[in-house]
């Protein structure tokens, strides 16, 4: 089951968020008072997303997001007048007061997108992997006078037909493990 949390000054609040979307089925809460909390436990644990107010004790939620990781999607429930003042494509809104209905649906769509954006994440190359595929395309090119094009393909073949990691697939090339 994925796991959201729930921040919000009023622990009311939170708690009859919690029993909503967890009598749903569609996710398990945790409750925190506070960004810096916030903060903590994302670094700490793998949440679909952070549904809170338009502020904490210690900071609102606009300041808060610019230091959750992207894969973290926000959903920000508040009366609109607060929503109008919060900027960011980084932030979903939801006019409060919300029905059962619109909060457990915008919970969904927001899981949704937090598991795309953590899909993205992972399939990114850190600079160490794209620096291995580049070395390998290097090797490529000089020894059978590939274009770099043409060497990225061979690097997709080959992995795709060994089941390997492109990663993987140039590492085995540079030390001298795959037949060029």
């Amino acid at each position: 089951m994925d796991k959201v949390i729930l921040a919000f000054e009023s622990g009311k609040t939170a708690e009859h968020i919690r029993d909503i979307i967890e009598n749903s089925g569609l996710a398990g809460c945790t409750l925190c008072r506070s960004a810096a909390e916030v903060k903590r436990l994302v670094q700490k644990q793998r949440f679909a997303a952070v549904i809170c107010g338009y502020k904490l004790p210690d900071q609102t939620a606009e300041a808060m997001v610019e230091d959750l990781p992207i894969s973290c999607a926000v959903l920000v429930v508040a009366v609109q007048t607060m929503l109008d003042m919060i900027g960011g494509d980084n932030i979903f809104k939801l006019a409060a007061p919300a029905t059962r209905s619109d909060l457990l649906a915008s919970v969904r769509m927001l899981m949704q997108t937090g598991h795309r954006r953590e899909r993205t994440v992972k399939n990114q190359r850190t600079d160490e992997e794209r620096a291995v595929v580049e070395r390998a395309k290097h090797i490529l090119i000089e020894r059978n006078g590939m274009s770099e094009e043409q060497a990225h393909r061979f690097l997709q073949k080959k992995s795709m037909d060994s089941g390997v990691k492109l990663v993987q697939t140039a590492q085995m090339i540079l030390d001298g493990l795959m037949e060029l």
